[in-house]
């Protein structure tokens, strides 16, 4: 039975074009200008109240920099530029998908990151639409929300970083404590599950929570479907099939090529590759290991064809996982770029 999921990424505002991707609407854009960033408050002037109101009737309406300049308030004028540019990319690429590949490729203009997770957010509840696994639809949550990560009895367990925060400051108001306030959900009450094949079926309830933990651990069904995930990424970004295998170390005496999945992965993959030293216990910040083949050679590079490609996950010195989901689009050994 297929299950709703991620309600909160909004997919309901948006069309979904013949190809499969996601079509911008004018719904999608009004979501955008009614943040607090850019709606009116009590104190906002005339010409703001009503530029926000000729928005709102018409989310493209084109609006010139001179007519920014005369809102009194200049944070407000800084946001609805922000905003604006982010509405003309998603304009000019008429997709979701379309406006982040678009960004990979040519970062500009330059778009808030929160705004670049909720993209991922979305093509993400786009890819999985039909997953009926919870445990893939968790694991997926690590492209999009920065993780927290713990080792209990030898399990290596990562949790939401924001609602781990939010129990460490118990009470203390978040983006997702309003949430959890305006569902009526009391935010001592939530609980950090951990699913399992016994249990999973809870986070169909809990999805837009983002209060479940998963263990990571090699041979973990978190780990599997992660590499799952991947592959569905690849495949309705780039239109390429490929394999991802979790693995416990890279052995290969002739590595070709590899991409780091954060900040911290690359730097060590790196150093690995060229044959230095990686930095001072890092290694032990490795918490994924993955092989990844593209069965069409005719699409790479003649150094790579019939040769895996190794991707990595790690963590912060400060147990923290920031997933740049960017990096298996721009660092795909291609003949062609995507």
């Amino acid at each position: 039975m297929k299950r709703d999921f991620w309600k909160s990424a909004g997919m309901h505002l948006l069309n979904v074009g013949e190809e499969g991707w996601l079509e911008v609407t004018p719904d999608f854009i009004r979501a955008y200008l009614t943040r607090p960033e850019i709606h009116p408050i009590h104190e906002s002037c005339a010409e703001e109240v009503k530029l926000h109101d000729e928005l709102m009737e018409d989310p493209f309406l084109v609006v010139s920099d001179a007519r920014l300049a005369t809102l009194a308030d200049r944070d407000a004028a800084e946001n609805y530029a922000v905003v604006l540019a982010y509405r003309d990319l998603l304009k000019s690429a008429r997709t979701i998908e379309g406006a982040y590949l678009a960004l990979m490729r040519h970062p500009t203009p330059v778009v808030p990151p929160v705004f670049v997770d909720q993209m991922v957010h979305l093509i993400l509840r786009n890819i999985l639409k039909d997953v009926r696994d919870p445990i893939r639809l968790r694991a997926a949550e690590i492209f999009f929300r920065e993780q927290s990560v713990s080792t209990d009895d030898g399990r290596l367990m990562l949790a939401d970083e924001e609602i781990v925060d939010m129990h460490a400051r118990t009470g203390t108001d978040t983006g997702l404590g309003q949430l959890l306030a305006e569902t009526g959900t009391q935010m001592k009450s939530v609980t950090l599950d951990v699913l399992s094949e016994d249990n999973k079926d809870i986070y169909w309830g809990r999805s837009d929570r983002f209060d479940t933990v998963v263990d990571f651990r090699f041979e973990q069904p978190a780990l599997d479907a992660f590499a799952r995930v991947i592959e569905g990424w690849l495949n309705h970004l780039v239109r390429i099939e490929v394999t991802v295998e979790p693995r416990p170390r890279i052995e290969d005496s002739d590595w070709r090529w590899h991409i780091g999945l954060d900040r911290e992965a690359t730097e060590i993959l790196n150093a690995l590759y060229e044959g230095n030293a990686p930095p001072a216990d890092s290694m032990t910040r490795l918490i994924g290991l993955f092989r990844m083949k593209i069965p069409d050679e005719r699409l790479v590079i003649e150094r790579v064809k019939g040769r895996p490609i190794y991707l990595a996950l790690a963590q912060t010195a400060q147990d923290r996982v920031k997933m740049k989901p960017q990096n298996l689009i721009t660092n795909l050994p291609l003949l062609t770029s995507v």
